[in-house]
């Protein structure tokens, strides 16, 4: 089924039933406690998260900083209702994910979270501003053609409205992906290294991008393994060998994009 038809036929309820939980003025969007993942390999267990306790609250902006195969990509995931935890509890946005039903999980993907994956995750079929416009559809946002259009100007993408993913560079494809996500208005951003195919210039206009959705209301949580971007953040979480080894604030504060260089 071609995906824009695919579109058109989507729940848009609430992405929550029985498993809301009651909200309050101070409510983290996210909080993790006690969360484990563990993957079966090869006859044996190998642990990719181990008991992480995490909280974001509206309006922060978090960097999740650690090398290859610390879990930082597995963290988002489960985040992102797009993995289960081999124990411990997930409450995004008012939802406990690890009581919801498969209905409501597949709501609070299209209500609740919005994705910036490291590899892209375009429809190859849909040109850029197609693309943007079906994560539009699935959020059940109006005015889709227009808010596509000024999203993919505001990441540098005004000249390549019908250019299909293959006909677009990598650095391309990642700024498709963000407008894409900048464009639904979902009350968490998750991010998966959103600067790794950017030069500096405009992986620092994305990082602007991001820092808005966070003046909104927004939280946003971007996995990185570069420490410059670190400093752009309100809060800074390490993670090394699956577990949450530091998190606190910047110790010299959140600093101004023009300070960061990598």
């Amino acid at each position: 089924m071609d995906a824009r038809i695919a579109a058109s036929s989507l729940d848009r309820s609430d992405p929550t039933e029985h498993s809301r939980e009651p909200a309050s003025a101070d409510a983290a969007l996210i909080e993790l406690s006690g969360v484990s993942r563990e993957y079966l390999i090869g006859g044996g267990r190998v642990s990719a998260l181990e008991s992480v306790d995490l909280r974001v609250a509206a309006g922060e902006f978090v960097v999740v900083l650690g090398p290859s195969g610390s879990g930082k990509t597995t963290l988002l995931n489960l985040i992102g209702a797009l993995d289960t935890p081999t124990a411990g509890r997930i409450l995004v946005a008012g939802c406990e994910l690890t009581r919801a039903s498969a209905s409501e999980l597949i709501r609070f993907r299209r209500h609740a979270v919005s994705f910036i994956f490291q590899t892209f995750n375009l429809f190859p079929s849909l040109t850029a501003l197609e693309n943007v416009r079906f994560g539009l559809d699935v959020s059940g946002v109006s005015a889709g053609a227009d808010r596509a259009r000024e999203l993919l100007a505001r990441v540098g993408l005004r000249d390549r409205l019908s250019h299909f993913p293959h006909e677009l560079s990598g650095g391309e494809q990642q700024r498709v992906a963000v407008a894409r996500a900048l464009a639904t208005g979902n009350p968490v951003m998750l991010a998966d290294e959103p600067t790794g195919e950017l030069d500096f210039e405009t992986g620092r206009g994305i990082l602007g991008l991001l820092q808005e959705q966070v003046g909104s209301g927004r939280a946003v949580l971007v996995v990185t393994h570069n420490r410059e971007i670190a400093r752009a953040a309100d809060r800074v979480v390490e993670l090394s060998g699956g577990r949450v080894i530091a998190d606190g604030p910047n110790d010299s504060g959140r600093r101004p994009l023009s300070e960061l260089r990598w």
